[in-house]
């Protein structure tokens, strides 16, 4: 059963810009609080289970009301049961766009959301084809510094759309927030997105009303601790 719509605080656990853009897209207000766990693999761990875990850790790392809706997402790229995270270096950057060059890969994306004690998860795949990659190509993409930071070592919404040959699946899982999958879990804690992102809004039209600044979308990232 879906709840009646209230403006309650979405909070995100994530710094990423990118989920904070996907999130801003749909038009929803959120605070940012960034977590700080411990995202080494365990042992024998496989990619899914990989990305489930750290997101569930860090839904649950985040302080907040119980009344809060709190999203956490953890993204990987998956070449053959081999996780490949975020390069450490450009050394790390073009080992992993070598072994990606010219094959198909998975990109999964766990994605928790906490609410008056729930907290459920679930992970999105998507399957992506990489075109080759030359030398020279790859050496131009690492000179944007677009690959710092990413899983796997590249950015499908940035310049290295232009290396890629198909995707099927969710592009916004891809980047890094599977926006249907979040809709879904959402909806089975009770709360409806698209009604969620209503209230927000009816709250602000009200504020600004009577002279009042609500909240922006996404905002500064007030840490919480």
């Amino acid at each position: 059963m879906v709840a009646e719509p209230i403006a309650r605080r979405v909070i995100l656990a994530s710094a990423s810009p990118r989920r904070s853009d996907l999130l801003g897209q749909l038009g929803l207000e959120f605070v940012i609080a960034p977590t700080h766990i411990d995202e080494t693999e365990h042992p024998g761990e496989d990619p899914v289970a990989y990305v489930r875990r750290v997101a569930l850790e860090k839904a649950q790392a985040v302080s907040g009301c119980g009344d809060d809706i709190v999203i956490a997402a953890d993204t990987t790229v998956d070449v053959d049961g081999t996780i490949l995270a975020k390069p450490v270096d450009d050394d790390d950057a073009r080992r992993m766009l070598r072994l990606l060059s010219g094959r198909t890969h998975r990109v999964h994306t766990g994605v928790a959301v906490r609410h008056g004690g729930r907290v459920v998860v679930d992970v999105g795949t998507t399957v992506v084809k990489m075109a080759p990659i030359t030398d020279e190509t790859m050496e131009c993409y690492i000179g944007t510094g677009e690959a710092s930071g990413k899983a796997g070592g590249y950015a499908i919404q940035g310049e290295a759309a232009a290396l890629i040959d198909g995707v099927q699946g969710s592009l916004s899982n891809v980047i890094g927030l599977p926006l249907g999958l979040l809709d879904q879990l959402m909806t089975s804690i009770g709360i409806s997105l698209p009604a969620l992102i209503a209230a927000q809004r009816d709250r602000a039209a009200d504020c600004l009303g009577r002279g009042v600044v609500g909240p922006r979308v996404g905002g500064e990232p007030p840490q919480f601790v």
